[in-house]
């Protein structure tokens, strides 16, 4: 009702922060946009009982997906910038694909080597569940400048934080459920690294 977070801002005036808003009303005062979508949105890719092992597949097929994104973008454009920073978000996704065959590796030894596994899987879809084609479409016009595409990026991991922590509820493997908290932290460090490459891009 903005009475904690006219605290809230009191306390960041007296650490020296110098432009606080606090909206009147709290969040019944809102009168922008709203966020849109069901919030069982993309819970049809689970059953809730999936095992580790599967979890892990599905969270893989979702980097690789991002990934193939990204990879995509670098040849979409002649810009060096976009380039170089689209082949550092490939990267990042590459270590989280690495994780994430490496907890695999831990409870469920696949058996195989990485290029192995990784070519049972399709990317179809993308971190946070989006669909791949129909992604590009309805983003192509925020994909033209660094601080675009770093807000699109971190869109994308903070939606991956969120369906991961909502499969984790919907789960009724314990061990699964741990496995999706350890994602979703993975998620959270991508967000710091996503948001230190905010700040020094602008």
């Amino acid at each position: 009702m903005g009475g904690r977070s006219l605290a809230a801002a009191q306390l960041l005036s007296g650490l020296d922060f110098n432009e606080i808003y606090n909206l009147q009303g709290g969040i019944k005062g809102w009168q922008g946009s709203k966020a849109a979508g069901p919030q069982e949105l993309n819970l049809e890719l689970v059953r809730g009982d999936e095992t580790p092992a599967e979890m892990i597949a599905l969270a893989y097929g979702m980097e690789m997906g991002l990934g193939v994104f990204y990879r995509q973008m670098i040849e979409r454009t002649e810009d060096q910038d976009l380039q170089a920073l689209f082949e550092k978000l490939a990267d990042i996704e590459n270590h989280h694909k690495k994780r994430l065959f490496d907890l695999l590796a831990e409870i469920d030894p696949p058996g195989k080597d990485v290029e192995t596994y990784e070519s049972d899987i399709r990317p179809t879809i993308l971190e946070g569940g989006f669909e791949l084609d129909d992604f590009m479409n309805k983003n192509e016009p925020f994909l033209h400048t660094v601080p675009d595409v770093l807000d699109l990026a971190m869109m994308l991991e903070t939606q991956a934080l969120d369906l991961y922590l909502r499969f984790a509820e919907k789960s009724t493997n314990a061990q699964t459920m741990d496995i999706l908290f350890t994602v979703a932290d993975e998620e959270k460090a991508h967000l710091q690294l996503l948001g230190n490459l905010l700040e020094e891009k602008i």
